[in-house]
């Protein structure tokens, strides 16, 4: 009989399922080839605005879209989101600080272009929905694994390609809390890679001295970790200064900025001016731009 010595180094041996991950650098040659020859298919989804066209929605990717408390990154996810179901894409809202009610609501008024849409419309809206759009009912705090859990639901059952997490501070992390919450964003990393899926996460800024300044990517709320890892940060915010200052030489200047700060697989960063319809609750790119709504 031979027996095992006990000073054997075992650990070598216990992840031997990862073995296979290591391979030829050749063995991506046809996928490199292919995404040389067809650019335009592997961009990604683009957003609304024409202006913001360098940057894009990309397979198997995390977005963090920030900003201060009120400056409108939910509502102009919201309007994105629309679009984007509009193009064929299916998604799911995970918004656990807005009934599903009032989130249907915003959507429909962005939709019909107009603050009191006729109930024909409304009625048709919601049909038009189906198979197209998913909104998960709950309010409040997630935990972490399970929210992980809805998100891959959300590939295996509904087939999604969007999905808005809103937000951070409601998937049960105390806000000093950085090393979870660098562990769920790795995870949200992780499923996005595993599924193919584009994943939202919205997320608040630090308090600053003043609501007029404007952000950088290291006003980002939480753990710095955050931003080391997703794969894209944009940040939203109102022209406070426009808002509260009447004067006229700042009549001209937009409503709203929208600033990616952070793009690993695009080129472009730069930050783009919107104005904002309070009827439709919808931004656009200039001041006398037509309305972007949806053709049901």
């Amino acid at each position: 009989m031979e027996l095992i010595p006990d000073d054997v180094n075992f650990g070598e041996f216990e992840h031997r399922e990862e073995w296979h991950k290591v391979k030829a650098a050749s063995s991506w040659l046809a996928d490199v080839q292919d995404r040389f020859a067809n650019p335009d298919v592997h961009q990604g989804d683009a957003l609304p605005w024409s202006k913001v066209d360098g940057y894009r929605m990309r397979k198997s990717e995390v977005s963090v879209w920030f900003g201060i408390n009120g400056h409108g990154k939910s509502m102009l996810l919201s309007q994105v989101m629309l679009q984007t179901i509009a193009t064929g894409k299916r998604v799911v809202v995970c918004s656990m600080e807005m009934t599903p009610t009032k989130t249907m609501m915003r959507m429909v008024r962005q939709a019909s272009c107009g603050d009191n849409p006729a109930p024909g419309y409304i009625n048709k809206f919601h049909q038009w929905t189906d198979g197209r759009l998913w909104i998960y009912d709950h309010l409040g705090m997630v935990k972490p694994d399970k929210m992980l859990a809805v998100l891959r639901y959300c590939h295996t059952k509904l087939k999604a390609d969007h999905v808005v997490v809103d937000s951070l501070m409601k998937c049960g992390m105390a806000p000093d809390d950085y090393g979870k919450q660098k562990a769920f964003v790795d995870g949200l990393c992780g499923v996005a890679l595993e599924t193919g899926m584009h994943i939202h996460l919205v997320a608040h800024a630090r308090k600053g001295e003043k609501e007029t300044d404007r952000l950088d990517k290291f006003d980002l709320k939480g753990s710095s970790e955050i931003a080391d890892q997703v794969d894209n940060l944009l940040i939203v915010s109102r022209n406070k200064k426009k808002e509260t200052d009447r004067d006229a030489k700042f009549a001209d200047e937009p409503d709203a900025f929208l600033s990616v700060v952070k793009q690993r697989h695009g080129d472009w960063e730069g930050t783009a001016g919107l104005w904002y319809d309070q009827g439709s609750q919808s931004y656009l790119p200039a001041p006398n731009a037509p309305l972007i709504g949806v053709d049901l």
